[in-house]
C-alpha cells in the first residue's frame, strides 16, 4: 500500500477540523450537563416544597413512632423518603411526582401526578394507614396477652386458688370430724342407756329374788313352828 504524503497545509487543516469537532463536542456535553444539573436542582426543589407541605403531617405523628423518616436525599435521583420502603421522586421530565414503594414483588407506584397537593394527599393517606395498622397490631398483641393471662393465671392467682381449695378441704375435714364426734357421742349415749337398762333389769331381778327368798324363808319358819 502506497502512503500518500500530505502537504503541510492539508495536515494543518485536518488538525484544525479535529480541534473544532472536539470543541463542539465539549460544548454539547457542557450544555447537556447544565441541563442535567438544572433538572436535578429542579427536581430537588420540587421535593423540598413537598416536604414543606407535609410538615403538619410530620408533627402529628406520635413521637414514639419511628417507622417514618421524611428524609430528603440528593443522590443521582433526588428522593423524599417516607419510610424504609417508600419514597417520592420526580419523573423523567422533572414535572410529575411519583410515589413509589418497594415490595417483595417489585416496585409499585402508589401515586403519580403533576399536582403537589394531590401527591401530598397520597402520602398523608399512606401515613394514616400505616399508623392504623400499627395500632391494630398493638391492640391485637394486647388482646392476645390478656387472653393468655386469663387462660394461664399468675402465681398469685394460683396461690389464691390453692388457698381457697385448701381452706375448703380444711373446712370439710373439720365438718367430717364434727360429724364423727357427734356420731360417736350418739353411739356412746345409746350404749350407756343400754348398759343402764341391763343393770336395771339385773337390779330388779335381784330385788325380786331377795323378796322371794325372804318369803320362802318365812314360810319355812312358820312350817317349823
Amino acid at each position: 500500500m502506497i502512503k500518500k504524503e500530505m502537504e503541510p497545509g492539508e495536515i494543518e487543516r485536518r488538525v484544525h477540523d479535529l480541534a473544532n469537532a472536539m470543541n463542539k463536542i465539549r460544548s454539547s456535553q457542557a450544555d447537556r450537563d447544565d441541563v442535567v444539573v438544572e433538572m436535578k436542582n429542579t427536581k430537588l426543589s420540587r421535593l423540598e416544597l413537598l416536604l414543606e407541605d407535609l410538615q403538619s403531617v410530620i408533627e402529628d405523628i406520635p413521637k414514639d413512632n419511628e417507622q417514618f423518616e421524611f428524609a430528603l436525599t440528593k443522590g443521582e435521583t433526588p428522593r423524599l423518603w417516607i419510610d424504609m420502603t417508600s419514597f417520592v421522586r420526580m419523573g423523567a421530565d422533572g414535572r410529575e411526582y411519583e410515589f413509589v414503594k418497594d415490595t417483595r414483588m417489585g416496585r409499585v407506584i402508589l401515586g403519580r401526578g403533576g399536582s403537589r397537593k394531590k401527591i401530598g394527599e397520597h402520602v398523608t393517606n399512606y401515613v394514616a394507614e400505616r399508623l392504623l395498622e400499627r395500632e391494630r397490631m398493638i391492640e391485637g398483641d394486647w388482646l392476645s396477652l390478656s387472653q393468655m393471662m386469663e387462660n394461664h393465671p399468675s402465681n398469685d392467682e394460683k396461690n389464691s386458688v390453692v388457698d381457697v381449695s385448701e381452706g375448703q378441704e380444711v373446712k370439710t375435714e373439720i365438718e367430717e370430724a364434727g360429724l364423727k364426734t357427734a356420731t360417736n357421742k350418739t353411739r356412746h349415749s345409746t350404749l350407756s342407756l343400754f348398759v343402764w337398762f341391763i343393770l336395771g333389769l339385773i337390779g330388779g331381778a335381784g330385788v325380786l329374788f331377795i323378796l322371794t327368798w325372804f318369803d320362802l324363808m318365812e314360810q319355812i319358819v312358820q312350817m317349823v313352828r
